[in-house]
């Protein structure tokens, strides 16, 4: 089985601890780990892969250089690479903020998504203009984070100080497949092309929509 989908599977996802009921449960999985030789198509089999990143603000060998927090931290915090606080006033336009670094990706496998911190989203009303941040593997540019007051008029403005954590990255798998234009599925679902609230409201739904 592929080191990635075995990852994947060890870590009881969607309680799936079995293999074979993981590659049943979780075909998408199963085929990109097929075909992960396949140009443009492969995910990444190393779950700790090496990436190369650039330091542009020299403040952040004084802040904190990218690391994960802690042992199972998901995402690494991101620093407002600012040069005085920055006044962040309710529903005004966003402000775009750099993050001091560029990250090299390389593996079409991967990705990153740049999202608002919990705390910060919760407590302040900060989040990102854009929602969510999307870094592609090919991108070596600078990391700049649109930060995003969401609160309501008469709200207190965000004030961000110079090496605050405003922000986080997470890496991704990213799953390219090959599409194949046809005038019908082949497969109908019960649901069909019911959309918004067409699963209803009630607790015993399992339906997304």
């Amino acid at each position: 089985m592929d080191r990635f989908l075995a990852s994947f599977v060890r870590t009881g996802a969607a309680g799936v601890n079995d293999p074979l009921v993981a590659a049943t449960v979780f075909p998408g999985y199963a085929a990109a780990a097929k075909a992960r030789t396949t140009a443009g198509a492969r995910m990444p089999t190393d779950p700790a892969p090496t990436l190369e990143i650039r330091v542009l603000d020299p403040r952040l060998h004084e802040w904190g250089l990218p690391r994960f927090q802690s042992a199972h931290a998901a995402a690494i915090d991101l620093h407002a690479c600012l040069d005085a606080p920055a006044l962040l006033h309710p529903g005004a336009a966003p402000l775009l903020i750099s993050a001091g670094l560029a990250v090299h990706i390389a593996d079409p496998g991967m990705a990153a998504l740049v999202l608002p911190r919990s705390g910060l989203g919760h407590r302040k009303g900060l989040v990102l203009g854009n929602l969510v941040g999307l870094i592609d593997p090919d991108y070596t540019g600078p990391i700049l984070v649109s930060a995003w007051n969401r609160s309501p008029p008469g709200s207190e403005p965000v004030v961000l100080q110079p090496g605050e954590r405003f922000a986080q990255m997470l890496f991704v798998p990213i799953l390219r497949p090959e599409f194949r234009i046809v005038d019908a599925f082949s497969v109908e679902t019960a649901r069909g092309a019911g959309g918004f609230g067409s699963t209803g409201a009630g607790g015993h739904s399992s339906g997304s929509g």
